[in-house]
């Protein structure tokens, strides 16, 4: 059975984006899923003399094999001054460097959440534009807005469901192609 990796761009302990990963895992069927949490990850922040003194961090090791076994992705990231937060950056970075592109040419499905009404749009607008580079083959992305209108008592509502279901049926069926 074909593998999805999903995680959350931020390294908070109370992320929405992890709470909206969560959320919605629970909804893709035909794969398995793997969810994985960023701050089971920890790097240094990246730097080409840190990687020639001390190579590569074994978290960003660890977190390669992962990426590598799965056959699509799953990435909801929060925003934070208008792009992707510094833990995701980073993480993009350690495994950029590290022989492979971080995405591996694999299905991709950004999502984003914020408490406002945007929902953190311009990191995933920033996200689509810049990962494909970065190997994500990009099937889709969903900006969530108002996430604690939505999501009550650890439940996202069958409204933002059905938004996301169709893109979340998108990914299953590029990765079992």
């Amino acid at each position: 059975m074909k593998k999805i990796l999903a995680f959350s761009g931020s390294n908070s302990s109370e992320s929405i984006n992890q709470k909206l990963i969560n959320a919605v895992v629970e909804h893709l069927s035909g794969v398995e899923v793997e969810v994985l949490n960023l701050r089971d990850y920890p790097a240094p922040v990246y730097g080409i003399d840190l990687e020639k003194e001390d190579g590569f961090p074994e978290q960003m090791q660890a977190l390669l094999l992962k990426m590598d076994d799965a056959d699509g992705y799953l990435v909801s990231s929060p925003e934070h001054n208008g792009s992707m937060p510094a833990v995701l950056k980073n993480t993009v970075d350690w495994l950029s460097r590290m022989g492979k592109k971080t995405f591996q040419e694999k299905p991709t499905l950004f999502l984003s959440t914020s408490p406002g009404a945007r929902g953190g749009a311009s990191a995933l607008d920033h996200l689509l534009t810049i990962m494909p580079y970065r190997g994500a083959k990009i099937v889709g992305g969903y900006s969530l807005g108002s996430f604690h209108e939505h999501y009550l008592e650890g439940v996202l509502s069958e409204e933002k469901i059905k938004e996301i279901q169709p893109l979340l049926d998108k990914l299953v069926e590029a990765v079992n192609e």
